[in-house]
């Protein structure tokens, strides 16, 4: 398939998000290791340059870097691309439990996630920077290696489209075996709903952080989850989980919106004593517009 029909036909696609986040760029708050151009500031200089791949020529270029064996054989000019170019190296990590299949007005919170991790994707590659993706539930995952390649995007949305959010979460496992996985500095965007041991997600998150990466948390949740607006009685089922609760809505709703209001401020204060970027997003909002202003105001600080 074409990389316009794999973009068209796919759900997560979505210009409406991608173009705003597109436009606000993603960039690292602290030098970054192996950058040695474009938008990310390096504080090595004079290492020895690490072929990683190719990309099409354009006016402008280095014709020191034109591979002339390929233009041999396909009759086409291709530069050279080295490690160092790819001036950020970031790792998507996206939720696909059970309970981002959550659905009722606005379209699924995986939906959401997946729109924002493709956009994420898109900014990243269109400023020539590595981006990976993992997705995972305990009924399996999928690992796409970081690549800079004009051809990732695509690769992103074929893993997506085989992707059906079930099972339990165990963010904290996934977050702190990323740690391992990525070579040096870099930024790890976690998406999700935090829906899991939350002590353990700090524990991993930490380590990320030792590990001298930068970190960006995006909570997407559903507006049902924090004003539970069920009318009469309502058989509550725990979609990572087997248990069941037969109540009436009003009776507890109150209390049910303080404890979640406490679940996201505390979320959020953690990640950001910790040093970690937050957001908090609803699936009736405008993932566009809310993130596009999120990141802005990350670099202004």
């Amino acid at each position: 398939m074409s990389d316009s029909n794999a973009f068209s036909n796919s759900p997560y696609f979505d210009p409406a998000t991608i173009g705003p986040i597109s436009a606000a760029g993603l960039r690292v708050r602290k030098a970054m290791e192996g950058s040695i151009s474009g938008l990310h500031r390096s504080p090595l200089h004079g290492v020895s340059p690490e072929f990683a791949d190719y990309r099409s020529y354009t006016p402008g270029d280095d014709l020191r870097n034109l591979d002339w064996r390929v233009y041999g054989r396909t009759d086409r000019f291709y530069i050279k691309r080295y490690e160092e170019e790819s001036n950020l190296r970031a790792y998507i990590v996206l939720d696909a439990s059970a309970s981002m299949n959550y659905e009722r007005k606005c379209g699924t919170k995986f939906l959401t996630a997946a729109r924002i991790a493709v956009a994420f994707a898109a900014s990243l590659l269109r400023q020539r920077d590595s981006v990976g993706l993992h997705t995972f539930n305990t009924s399996g995952t999928n690992h796409l290696r970081m690549s800079s390649s004009e051809s990732q995007l695509s690769k992103i949305l074929d893993v997506l489209g085989r992707v059906s959010p079930a099972g339990e979460t165990d963010l904290a496992t996934v977050v702190s075996r990323l740690t391992d996985q990525i070579p040096r500095r870099g930024l790890v965007i976690l998406i999700s709903d935090m829906l899991t041991d939350l002590e353990a997600l700090y524990d991993a998150m930490g380590k990320v952080l030792y590990g001298g990466h930068e970190m960006i948390v995006i909570h997407v949740l559903d507006r049902d989850e924090l004003e539970l607006p069920f009318k009469g009685s309502v058989l509550f089922r725990d979609m990572e989980g087997t248990e069941e609760l037969f109540a009436e809505p009003p009776a507890f709703r109150n209390a049910y919106k303080k404890a979640m209001e406490t679940f996201i401020a505390e979320v959020s204060q953690r990640c950001r004593v910790a040093g970690i970027d937050y957001l908090s997003l609803f699936t009736d909002e405008d993932a566009g517009h809310h993130v596009s202003h999120f990141l802005r105001e990350r670099h202004r600080r």
